[in-house]
């Protein structure tokens, strides 16, 4: 008689609703691939530029991992208000050259002016992420890189960009790394996942903490 061998066991034992309040493709993708298939995505509305602008208001040097993790509470919580009995994810995403902040280009042509502002220096990214129950954050974190883009000439951003189509504006620092963004640079220091906009085994772990995800 064969021998009935026993059923393998799910990656999500998913006792609680999870949803992530971004919009991010990346993001979504990042935990789909990680076992969260019963995710839910429902991207927060807040006004980043708003908050962002009232931070700055109390002081001339905000930090910029401080912008990040302020931004991925506000999602967080906003989502968690309207659902209550779920886990809710925020993320956030600050770039920051010396003392300037970057945010999202809003069209090719401002693609092109952070790239070029960009190309030949080093950058830092911090990537927040932040879990909130019940309208109130319960745990978050921030982490950083640092990225440094190689002296590409023009022509070599001109055939980027144009490849490249609307990718650039889905990403602060009008790139995706995980495409033909990888070839703008020459060195990259960090997580791979808080590159991409979520540190993804902290967030795991805590979720497994939590009891959402099988340990």
């Amino acid at each position: 008689m064969t021998p009935i061998e026993p059923p393998l066991p799910t990656v999500q034992q998913n006792p609680r609703r999870i949803i992530l309040a971004s919009g991010s493709r990346i993001r979504r993708q990042l935990l789909t691939n990680a076992g969260l298939t019963a995710l839910e995505v429902i991207p927060a509305d807040v006004d980043e530029a708003e908050i962002r602008a009232g931070l700055l208001a109390e002081s001339d040097c905000i930090e910029p991992d401080m912008v990040a993790g302020v931004l991925a509470r506000a999602k967080a919580e906003a989502v968690s208000l309207a659902n209550r009995d779920a886990l809710v994810i925020g993320a956030d995403q600050v770039l920051a050259l010396g003392s300037r902040l970057f945010e999202k280009p809003a069209d090719t042509a401002q693609a092109r002016d952070h790239l070029t502002r960009l190309r030949g220096r080093t950058h830092e990214l911090y990537s927040a992420v932040v879990i909130a129950e019940a309208g109130e954050a319960v745990w978050g974190m921030v982490e950083g890189a640092r990225l440094t883009m190689r002296a590409f000439s023009d022509d070599f951003l001109d055939a980027y960009l144009s490849r490249a189509g609307d990718a650039p504006l889905t990403s602060v620092g009008a790139y995706e790394l995980e495409g033909l963004g990888l070839q703008l640079f020459d060195r990259i220091e960090g997580d791979y996942f808080t590159i991409l906009g979520l540190p993804l085994l902290p967030l795991l772990n805590e979720l497994r903490t939590r009891e959402a995800l099988a340990a």
